[in-house]
């Protein structure tokens, strides 16, 4: 396995033959609807017309220049001009690239070493966020990886998510060059921030002349076109990106003001390079995929009402249940033995066992979810009313079946 939380499939891993519209078709000849979607970045579902043709126009112009192209122009615009902190943004390759070059962005820019982190909160694969975090990392029980030198883990504290009484307790007595978090997390299953949450750490990062960078990877023009800082009006310092702006294809970008993005080299002394940076067939891609988003008003409705379809089915399948449901625009994830889930301690102490059991069952019956109580469940354009009605039915079935 070339990602670990894919080797958590039950009841054994299934290899990807094609995907198209909302399903993914199996080497072994399954169909399944797909409510994993490349882990948040296909809100356009699989192979959508316009951003294939868009990809396929750009390879025969060629598929890496090592030069500036207009792509990245086009695509840093649509950016800026929806995403209320982005005044400037650099294109890298991954979501794990970006939290990594923010990092060092926030530390030139503030020249302090210290960056605030949340429990559970997923930021990529790199030393100085693999400390209590989630994703497949809390899946395997490794909150804090191995091979991080104690030097690195001494530069990263760590908040209860939704704790602003640490925050302000940890920046008051020392001075951070950051503090990131996801405004939602989509790293814990999905935890929203709770009222005042985003405002206080706004107001309390100022006040201690601190970066707050949100981490918008999965959230960036899933939640709206403003993404969670616009749904939520608020607005970060710096906000890395990923997933949909590269419409399914590896991408990953730091937007932010300019009086910090302009450190980045070669204005200033932040380094930061990648032959890769901007890649023509991603930016292709993200660009078509943003186009339909701004275009047409259906693709968020529908992906919004396809979930708000299996969040019904799940709360009338668990009726007189002790379960914690959370939901945002076109993302969710359920949690069984637990009355709710506001951080990552709580997520923690549901019933994991019944969930992977529940992923086991929905796979027979035809519905790929999240293999881990701690990713998040997704939906998209083409996940239409008809289509969830039916597999929300099998959904409601396997439900019916489970004990525990």
């Amino acid at each position: 396995m070339n990602s670990p939380v894919r080797a958590n499939v039950r009841p054994f891993p299934f290899y990807t033959a094609r995907g198209y519209g909302p399903f993914l078709y199996t080497e072994d000849g399954e169909k399944l609807l797909d409510l994993v979607l490349g882990y948040g970045p296909l809100i356009l579902g699989h192979a959508h017309p316009r951003v294939l043709d868009a990809i396929l126009k750009q390879a025969e112009r060629g598929w890496l220049y090592g030069t500036p192209s207009r792509l990245e122009v086009e695509l840093a615009r649509k950016i800026t001009t929806h995403l209320p902190s982005a005044e400037m943004v650099r294109f890298v390759n991954s979501g794990t690239e970006a939290t990594m070059l923010a990092i060092r962005l926030a530390r030139g820019f503030t020249k302090r070493s210290k960056i605030l982190k949340f429990t559970g909160n997923y930021h990529g694969a790199h030393d100085y966020v693999l400390i209590d975090a989630g994703s497949a990392v809390a899946e395997y029980a490794v909150f804090t990886s191995e091979g991080i030198p104690e030097e690195i883990k001494r530069t990263v504290e760590v908040c209860e998510y939704n704790d602003l009484d640490c925050v302000e307790r940890k920046l008051r007595t020392e001075e951070f060059a950051g503090v990131i978090v996801e405004p939602v997390a989509g790293n814990m299953g999905v935890i929203l921030p709770e009222k005042g949450f985003l405002e206080g750490l706004r107001e309390i990062s100022k006040t201690y002349g601190t970066v707050l960078i949100f981490d918008e990877v999965i959230t960036g023009f899933r939640l709206g076109l403003s993404g969670a800082q616009g749904l939520f009006k608020v607005t970060p310092d710096l906000t890395t990106l990923g997933k949909i702006i590269g419409g399914g294809l590896p991408v990953g970008a730091v937007a932010g003001k300019k009086e910090i993005m302009r450190n980045l080299t070669p204005e200033g002394k932040v380094f930061n390079a990648g032959t890769f940076n901007a890649h023509p067939l991603t930016m292709a891609a993200g660009l078509a995929t943003l186009e339909v988003l701004e275009s047409d008003p259906k693709a968020y409705e529908t992906a919004n009402r396809a979930t708000k379809i299996l969040v019904e089915t799940l709360e009338d399948a668990l009726k007189g249940k002790e379960y914690a449901l959370n939901e945002i625009g076109s993302m969710m994830q359920f949690f069984i033995g637990v009355k709710e889930v506001k951080n990552s301690a709580q997520a923690r102490q549901a019933r994991k066992d019944v969930y992977l059991r529940f992923h086991e069952e929905v796979r027979k019956a035809g519905v790929f979810v999240a293999p881990s109580q701690f990713e998040a469940i997704f939906t998209s354009a083409v996940h239409t009313e008809e289509i969830m009605k039916e597999y929300s039915e099998r959904i409601r079935r396997v439900l019916a079946g489970l004990s525990w």
